[in-house]
């Protein structure tokens, strides 16, 4: 098959800047290429890229993208820039096209569109039912899933698939439990609607003998929060011993952090915002017990006391409920790595193979179905 995988306008490919959409797909199209289809990626460039280039098979093409802005109408008119300058690149017959932007699916030339596939990798907001025409609208977790189909009319429902994120690296060594640290750690953007708020309370309420690591940017070009709600974090930790990073792009040197870490954190308030959660997922691949708050999403792949602890973020003792699991996950040691030695589970479930196998297959069913 002949893949073209067109990403947003934000953030680049591969991704020096983060941005968990495009770790995902840099992943998958190399997998797809090593399984022998020809992939090509459109993504935003850089100056430290190349316009074109070819890694590991996949045929990078690069074009003007931009910083993110604060506003989203901005963004959704940037998004339109960027994206009317991609269709240039769509002259080529491709059999199946990902679509990660907002207005592909309505501008590219109509044979684009019937093959194409949207990453639906946010709540909807009213927009799938544009998209008439494509041949997929692919979720990323079932209450995704369930939100697309009910924005959408009866005939259409049946576009709908949902396929889970992979894992965007392959793991290159076995876990050890026995070498992990005494730390807590988080890692994702520093935005209030990540729950760091109650974190850093919680935390300030155990007995600390735990380090807290949060790792992420808190730069608004980069999605973060802004230097002001840094140092309201700072504040509300009121001397505790919380080490604020910075963000992590490179894969290896984030692993590290997983790996050395024995409880994951990911306290998430984004009732719409959050759809999957990567960072969880990647945590669990290295043997962290993780934490999650009560978002749908995440009991696609967090079991409560199998493979990780939740609390209620919405509840009114939602701090108290999350320090309660901190601390017995580093006072019970046999609970912490039982929940560990099942969360590694996760690199057979969501293998970057596995989940580019379920891809492949739905590609298969879209080209006969245009047949």
């Amino acid at each position: 098959m002949r893949i073209a995988i067109f990403q947003g306008a934000f953030f680049p490919v591969p991704p020096m800047l983060g941005g968990a959409v495009e770790k995902r797909w840099f992943a998958l199209a190399k997998e797809f290429a090593r399984q022998g289809h020809e992939v090509v990626q459109i993504s935003r460039s850089m100056k430290e890229y190349p316009d074109s280039e070819v890694i590991d098979g996949v045929q990078h093409l690069r074009i003007k993208g931009y910083d993110t802005p604060k506003s989203g109408i901005v963004l959704k008119m940037l998004d339109l820039l960027y994206t009317l300058r991609g269709r240039k690149l769509f002259s080529n017959n491709y059999d199946v096209v990902v679509s990660n932007t907002f207005w592909a699916p309505l501008v590219l030339p109509k044979r684009s569109q019937k093959v194409c596939m949207v990453d639906v990798a946010r709540m909807p907001k009213g927009q799938l039912k544009l998209y008439r025409n494509v041949a997929r609208l692919r979720a990323n977790s079932s209450p995704v899933a369930t939100a697309s189909r009910n924005e959408l009319p009866d005939v259409l429902r049946d576009k709908v698939v949902m396929i889970p994120n992979p894992l965007p690296f392959t793991p290159s060594r076995e876990v050890d439990l026995t070498q992990k640290k005494p730390i807590i750690l988080y890692t994702g953007r520093v935005h209030p609607e990540k729950g760091l708020d109650l974190l850093v309370e919680a935390y300030s309420k155990t007995n600390q003998a735990y380090k807290l690591q949060i790792v992420g940017s808190w730069k608004v070009a980069a999605g973060g929060g802004g230097e002001e709600y840094l140092e309201t974090l700072r504040q509300k930790a009121k001397g505790a011993e919380i080490e604020f990073v910075g963000p992590v792009y490179n894969t290896e040197a984030l692993n590290k952090y997983y790996e050395e870490a024995s409880i994951f954190v990911y306290p998430s308030v984004a009732e719409q915002g959050e759809t999957f959660g990567l960072a969880p997922l990647e945590a669990m691949a290295w043997g962290c017990a993780p934490i999650v708050s009560k978002l749908s999403c995440f009991q696609d792949f967090v079991k409560e006391n199998q493979n990780g602890l939740i609390f209620d973020h919405r509840s009114q003792d939602a701090v108290d409920q999350l320090a309660s699991h901190i601390m017995n996950l580093q006072e019970n040691r046999s609970l912490r790595e039982r929940l560990a030695t099942n969360a590694v589970a996760v690199r057979e479930s969501h293998s970057t193979k596995h989940i580019a196998n379920q891809f492949l297959r739905e590609f298969e069913q879209m080209l006969k179905k245009n047949d």
